[in-house]
């Protein structure tokens, strides 16, 4: 008996293994770019200027494309189309299509790297340039950074972004002796239009905001637009600036939608002190985390403070029973009676903690009660980076499917 243990244990070291963060989906994406592009130079035409000049826009337009929202709503719709039932085990696979954006970083880091290679093979002070603007790029985007300096990481990504478009097509242009049929200028257009889509969707909107709290913002839109529950917006008071993404909360059987604001920085410190009345939208409604949710027969989904925001749609909707733990400081003080209330219509048992009464729960070990009281297949976490991060990797230790924001934008 004590033999089969140990080997039962042996065999189960592995799937920890890759439970740990380190080698999430996003991780493994990245990696899986960055290793066909090590076979392409290994087996490929060898240091070839045209040849490499093709794989970093190749690359480049993995890294854009990916990232743009009539894709993402593509990719979660393609992955939450089998039923359940199918094998846990495959859903729990599929619900992973938000790690997507390991694509876009492999796709970034590799096309810097053949372009790298290129500018040192034909130099020019074109190709410099864009190399110290791809660098800064990444340099920003790594998460200390962008985690500490994300306007700058904003504007860099913005504006150099931009820049850099504009010097590839000059480039392009020049050394292409047939511009018109050069696989390159193609890749350059599809990755032009990718990034002009949203911002040909950019409008400023009037906005009525509800303040239950001087912690929290409800801001309400009817500008003939309801979007789809699970989706987001990005919002700013100045387009060229900052954007911000909130998850859209639209009600059954009403038009508009809500953003959950809550005091979470500066910018949402000055919105929920000074409310403006219009505010600037652009892009397309795209797809979140938490849509996921109809691979599974029950879920359950853990929130704290304005992370009820992103359950909410999903909790009214309805699509998919579940259970809510939602943690916070004195919920109808700070959100509201009639929020509160509204929760409660859908979710009569729900586990509301309080952290003014309790205390700071152990969220992980709520989070299975929950799962297992209820019966659930699933848990969909959405909190701060630490205990998001803390509740997914906690349950799927356990071999519970989790689900969490994972902070890659």
């Amino acid at each position: 008996m004590t033999a089969v243990s140990d080997l039962s244990g042996l065999m189960a070291l592995p799937r920890r293994a890759l439970k740990h963060p380190r080698l999430m989906h996003y991780n493994r994406l990245a990696a899986l770019v960055l290793a066909v592009n090590l076979g392409v130079l290994a087996y490929g035409p060898g240091p070839d200027p045209r040849a490499m000049s093709h794989a970093a826009l190749g690359n480049f337009a993995l890294a854009v494309i990916v990232r743009q929202q009539y894709v993402v709503n593509l990719l979660f719709w393609l992955a939450t189309r089998p039923p359940t039932t199918w094998p846990l085990r495959v859903r729990w696979a599929l619900a992973k299509v938000y790690h997507f954006g390991g694509l876009h970083i492999g796709g970034a880091l590799a096309g810097t790297l053949w372009f790298l290679a290129m500018a040192l093979d034909l130099g020019g002070a074109v190709s410099y340039v864009l190399v110290v603007l791809l660098a800064c790029m990444i340099v920003t985007a790594l998460p200390p950074l962008r985690s500490r300096f994300h306007d700058l990481f904003e504007r860099t990504h913005r504006f150099g972004g931009w820049t850099v478009l504009v010097l590839f097509w000059i480039q392009t242009v020049l050394v292409e002796r047939n511009p018109v049929t050069a696989p390159s200028v193609w890749i350059l257009a599809a990755i032009t239009v990718s990034i002009a889509l949203p911002w040909l969707r950019l409008r400023r909107v009037p906005v009525v905001i509800e303040r239950p709290s001087p912690h929290v913002a409800l801001v309400h839109f009817d500008h003939g637009v309801t979007p789809f529950a699970g989706s987001s917006t990005a919002v700013s008071r100045n387009p060229m600036l900052e954007w911000h993404s909130f998850a859209n909360v639209p009600a059954p059987g009403r038009s508009g939608f809500r953003l959950t604001i809550s005091r979470a920085g500066d910018w949402t410190g000055s919105f929920i002190d000074d409310p403006p009345s219009h505010l600037w939208v652009k892009g397309i409604t795209t797809a979140g985390v938490a849509n996921i949710e109809t691979l599974f027969t029950k879920v359950v989904y853990v929130a704290t403070g304005s992370g009820i925001g992103p359950c909410l749609p999903h909790l009214l909707a309805e699509k998919v029973p579940s259970r809510l733990v939602w943690s916070a400081r004195r919920h109808r003080d700070t959100y509201g009676d009639a929020l509160v209330d509204e929760i409660l219509a859908v979710q009569p048992d729900a586990v509301l903690w309080d952290t003014a009464e309790n205390g700071k729960p152990d969220m992980v070990q709520l989070a299975y009660a929950a799962y297992a009281e209820f019966g659930a297949e699933a848990v969909i976490c959405i909190s701060n980076k630490k205990l998001t991060w803390q509740v997914v990797h906690g349950m799927e230790r356990r071999g519970i499917p989790a689900y969490g924001a994972i902070w890659d934008s």
